[in-house]
C-alpha cells in the first residue's frame, strides 16, 4: 500500500506535516518505537510510529531522523498526545532527509493504525500470491509462439502492473511492452550494472537505480541451439546473454512472484533461440566466403558466393554492393593476469585461464550485436550482418549499397542520407563501450578493426588483412574496448603496435620520465603543456590561449622541458620524438 492511502483514510487521524512529494512510497509494514536508535529493528519500508519519548531536546531530532532515513523507512508518524504540537526541529529534520512526517491526532491509538496497515499489507500480499499462480499458467500457455517477447511483456504490464524491457548485453532495447521505450543511456547503464554484477558472481536478480528509478535485472540464459557451449566460466557467456529489466524492486518479492519472472525469462530464451536459428544462414554464408578468401580461391568463385549472399543480406538491392570487413577479438587474462598474447590484463577470477576460454564464439556474438544500429529496436535488425569466427577472432562481412550510385527510384534527399553508408571504427563502439567495459571487468579486452570498402571479390583478401592490421593497432592502445579504422594505417600509428615493449618503455622513459617526476614534485603541468604545444604545431600564441597562460609563462615551461630532457622543441626531429613518446606512453 502507499502512504497516500493512509493519509486519505479519515479514521486514522493522520495530518501531513512534510514530504508531500514522497507520498507514493510503498508501506511494507509498521513499527512503534520510542528508542533513540531503533535501526536494529528496521528492514526498510516501515511506517514508524513514535510517541516522542526519545526526544529530550531539539538536538535529538536530527540523529533520530537520520537513522530512520538511512534504514529506508517509508514515513514517520508522531503522536500529539505527549507534547501537543509536533516540535519544529523534528519537522525540519524530516524535510532535510526527505522523510514524510505525519501528526497522529491524540484521539487515535497507535494500535488502530497498526491494525489497519497490517490488514491492508497482508491482504494485498495474499491476493497477489493467489493471482500469481493463475498468471504463471497464463504466461506459460500464452507465451511466444511467433508473437515475440512483447506478448509476455504485455501480460506482465496488464496483470502485474510491471513495466519491463528485454535488453541486449550492450543495452539495446530488443522488446518492450506497448509504446514505452527506455532511453538509450538508461539501457546502456542497466546493461553495464547487470554485466558488472554477473562478473562478481552476485545472485540475480540484480538491483540497479538509474536516474532515480529502481530496476530489477534478470538474466535470460541462452540455452538453445544457438547457445555457446556449456560454460565452465561466466566469461564464456556474460557478453552474449540478454537481460530482462523490470521497473520494480524485487528484493522483497515473495518466492512465487520471483518464480513467475524466472518463467518469463525462460519463455524469452526460447524465443531468442528461434530467432538465432534464422541467423545460422548468414553465419554459414560468412564462413564460406571467409574460407574462400583465406585459401586464395579464384575471384570468380568468391564472386559466385557473394552473389548468393547479397540477396540474403540486402534483399531488394538492385546493384551489386560494396563490402567492408570488420575483425574483432576478445581476450581474457589467465591466472597470472596476462592475456593470451602476453599483455597484462588484470587479475583473472578463479576458473580456467584466459587462454582456455574460446574467444571466437564470444567475439562472434558480440560483433553481431555491435554492428546493429543502437538507435533501432527489435531483434531482427541484424539481417544485414554475416559474422564467422575462425580461431580466436570473429570476422564480419558487411554489405553496403554501391557507394556513389543512385537507384532510379531514389530521390535527392535519400541520396544525401545514404551518401556515406560505410562503417567507421570510432562510431561503432561509442554507444557500447560503457556496458562492455563492465562485462570485461579487469581481465578482458575487446579490440576491433575496420577495413575500407571494396567493390570486387579481388579486394576482399586485402580488406581482411587491412581489418586485421587495424585491430592490432587498436590492441596497442590502452583501455578495455578499443577500435581502429583503415584510415589510421596510412600514418605513424601503423608502426607503433609493432615496436617491442622493452624498446617502447625505454624510449618513453628517457623522454617523459624526467617531466613526470618534475610534475609530481612541483605540479608544473609540463606533460599537458608539451601535449598542447605539439597539438598547436608549436604556435606560441595558440598554445598559450588554449592553456589560458601568458606567453612568457609558456616560454618558461617549454624552456624547463628542454632543460630537463636535453632536447630542442624548435627542431623537427625533437618534436617528432616527443610526439611519438606521448603516443606510445
Amino acid at each position: 500500500m502507499r502512504l497516500r492511502a493512509l493519509l486519505e483514510t479519515d479514521a486514522l487521524g493522520l495530518r501531513l506535516l512534510g514530504g508531500e512529494d514522497e507520498l507514493d512510497r510503498t508501506v511494507r509494514g509498521v513499527m512503534t518505537t520510542d528508542l533513540r536508535d531503533p535501526s536494529r529493528y528496521l528492514s526498510g519500508g516501515e511506517l514508524v510510529l513514535t510517541g516522542l519519548a526519545w526526544r529530550r531536546d531539539a538536538a535529538d531530532s536530527e540523529p533520530f531522523v537520520r537513522i530512520l532515513a538511512g534504514a529506508g523507512v517509508a514515513g514517520l508518524a508522531a503522536g500529539e498526545a505527549e507534547l501537543g504540537d509536533i516540535p519544529g526541529d523534528l519537522v525540519e529534520a524530516c524535510a532535510r532527509h526527505r522523510l514524510p512526517l505525519f501528526a497522529v491526532n491524540e484521539t487515535v491509538a497507535f494500535a488502530t493504525i497498526t491494525e489497519h496497515v497490517v490488514r491492508q499489507v497482508s491482504g494485498e500480499r495474499a491476493g497477489d500470491l493467489a493471482a500469481v499462480v493463475d498468471r504463471h499458467r497464463r504466461l506459460m500457455t500464452s507465451g511466444p509462439a511467433g508473437g515475440g517477447p512483447e506478448v509476455v511483456l504485455d501480460l506482465l504490464g496488464s496483470d502485474l502492473d510491471l513495466h519491463a524491457w528485454v535488453l541486449s548485453p550492450t543495452g539495446r532495447q530488443i522488446a518492450g511492452a506497448g509504446e514505452t521505450s527506455l532511453p538509450e543511456p538508461v539501457g546502456a547503464a542497466l546493461a553495464g550494472r547487470h554485466l558488472a554484477a554477473t562478473r562478481t558472481g552476485r545472485r540475480a536478480p540484480h538491483r540497479a537505480t538509474v536516474e532515480g528509478t529502481t530496476y530489477s535485472l534478470f538474466p535470460i540464459r541462452n540455452t538453445g541451439r544457438g547457445a555457446l557451449p556449456a560454460s565452465r566460466d561466466v566469461r564464456e557467456s556474460v557478453l552474449s546473454d540478454w537481460l530482462l529489466a523490470v521497473e520494480a524492486d524485487a528484493s522483497d518479492w515473495p518466492p512465487a512472484r520471483l518464480d513467475l519472472l524466472q518463467g518469463v525469462t525462460q519463455l524469452i530464451a526460447v524465443e531468442r533461440d528461434r530467432r538465432d536459428a534464422a541467423r545460422t544462414v548468414r553465419r554459414r554464408l560468412a564462413q564460406e566466403v571467409l574460407e574462400l578468401v583465406q585459401t586464395g580461391a579464384p575471384p570468380a568463385e568468391i564472386a559466385a558466393r557473394l552473389r548468393v549472399a547479397a540477396p540474403v543480406l540486402l534483399p531488394g538491392l538492385g546493384t551489386a554492393p560494396h563490402w567492408q570487413v570488420v575483425v574483432a577479438r576478445v581476450e581474457w587474462g589467465d591466472a597470472e593476469g596476462r592475456s593470451a598474447t602476453g599483455t597484462p590484463a588484470g587479475t583473472a577470477p578463479s576458473g580456467p585461464s584466459g587462454s582456455d576460454i574460446a574467444g571466437g564464439p564470444v567475439a562472434q556474438a558480440l560483433l553481431e550485436e555491435i554492428l546493429v544500429d543502437p538507435a533501432v529496436t527489435g531483434p531482427d535488425t541484424a539481417d544485414r550482418i554475416a559474422v564467422a569466427h575462425t580461431g580466436e577472432e570473429a570476422v564480419a562481412l558487411v554489405p553496403l549499397p554501391a557507394l556513389g550510385a543512385s537507384a532510379p527510384d531514389r530521390d535527392a534527399e535519400a541520396d544525401t542520407a545514404h551518401e556515406d553508408p560505410a562503417l567507421h571504427a570510432d562510431v561503432l563502439l561509442a554507444a557500447v563501450r560503457e556496458p562492455l567495459s563492465a562485462g570485461l571487468a579487469d581481465d578482458g579486452r575487446l579490440t576491433l578493426g575496420v577495413s575500407a570498402a571494396v567493390h570486387s571479390p579481388e579486394g576482399l583478401r586485402g580488406a581482411l588483412e587491412e581489418a586485421r592490421h587495424a585491430r592490432r593497432v587498436a590492441a596497442a592502445r590502452p583501455g578495455r574496448v578499443c577500435a581502429a579504422g583503415h584510415h589510421e594505417l596510412a600514418s605513424h600509428v601503423l608502426l607503433l603496435p609493432f615496436v617491442p615493449d622493452d624498446v617502447r618503455r625505454a624510449f618513453t622513459a628517457r623522454l617523459l620520465d624526467p617531466l613526470r617526476d618534475y610534475d609530481r614534485r612541483h605540479r608544473a603541468e609540463l606533460i599537458p603543456t608539451l601535449e598542447t604545444f605539439l597539438d598547436c604545431d608549436g604556435s606560441w600564441t595558440r598554445c598559450a590561449a588554449r592553456l589560458h597562460l601568458h606567453v612568457n609563462t609558456l616560454r618558461y615551461r617549454v624552456g624547463r622541458i628542454e632543460q630537463l630532457t636535453g632536447r630542442d622543441l624548435s627542431r623537427l626531429e625533437d618534436k617528432l620524438d616527443f610526439f611519438l613518446a606521448l603516443r606510445m606512453s
